[in-house]
């Protein structure tokens, strides 16, 4: 939540396929550079899908699924393992329209000053719940992101204005930097550069209205701070095929396609 480190966090996904894998990896490989041995960062993340909670005691799991078993007795639901497991955030993953109930906002809020609800599913049909429901089911406290747009909701004389966790903020410039840098591969440590520079993007004033990205509208210089971050972890790492340039930043601004025209008229 707000004021802590991930080292404080604890997720539960709904869903198990590659968008939850691939989300829970990156929080693993954050939690290692904080200090935290891989298992330990394993068991901070935690799967739900169609036949509930993933523990280590199922059989004909898929590896990507193994990763994220525990050892845990069987539950069958989400809003259960929400109850039993009490994790600080939850995380929707499986297109399942709705499956963040009140029930299970309720639940989230009992356990958590400030629950942190990602219905990331996409489109809007999909989301596993809206702003509002988020909003109104935690009363006011939740820390939300949607994988689709939401109106800015009022809570208690306050506007509330959630924003997307979208791909949309990550991978222009993830794409922009290793072309700048002329990158050889892209590694894991290049997304959580990605990440912690998008973060460090959010003023305390999109904070303060349940912001927890940066507006769409600034994307181009978000995308070229990423682009920048990204390319320095290449050139650190011997990934980079070209020159280091004097100054990075500039360099990936000159890199850039601008789509404005010159009018002949």
């Amino acid at each position: 939540m707000l004021g802590e480190q991930c080292v404080d966090e604890s997720f539960l996904f709904l869903g198990a396929g590659g968008a939850a894998t691939g989300i829970a990896d990156l929080i693993v490989t954050a939690l290692v550079a904080l200090g935290m041995n891989e298992a330990d960062a394993r068991k901070r993340c935690w799967l739900v899908d169609s036949q509930g909670l993933v523990v280590k005691s199922r059989t004909g799991l898929s590896p990507q699924k193994l990763s994220y078993a525990h050892e845990h007795a069987p539950v069958g639901d989400f809003l259960a393992a929400v109850k039993t497991l009490r994790p600080t955030g939850i995380v929707g993953v499986a297109a399942a329209g709705g499956a963040f109930t009140p029930e299970v906002l309720r639940a989230m809020a009992a356990c958590n000053a400030r629950p942190i609800v990602f219905a990331l599913s996409n489109p809007t049909s999909k989301a596993e719940c809206s702003a509002e429901q988020a909003y109104s089911g935690t009363d006011g406290r939740a820390l939300f992101a949607g994988g689709s747009p939401f109106a800015p909701v009022r809570v208690d004389g306050k506007t509330l204005v959630p924003r997307q966790g979208n791909n949309s903020y990550i991978f222009p410039g993830v794409g922009l930097g290793a072309i700048a840098c002329g990158a050889t591969r892209i590694i894991d440590e290049m997304f959580l550069a990605a990440a912690h520079t998008l973060a460090a993007q959010v003023t305390a004033a999109d904070l303060d209205q349940g912001s927890l990205y940066p507006p769409l509208a600034q994307i181009r210089e978000v995308s070229m701070q990423i682009a920048a971050a990204v390319a320095e972890v290449a050139y650190q790492r011997g990934l980079a095929a070209k020159p280091r340039p004097a100054d990075m930043l500039e360099y990936v601004r000159e890199q850039m396609y601008d789509p404005h025209y010159p009018s002949y008229a």
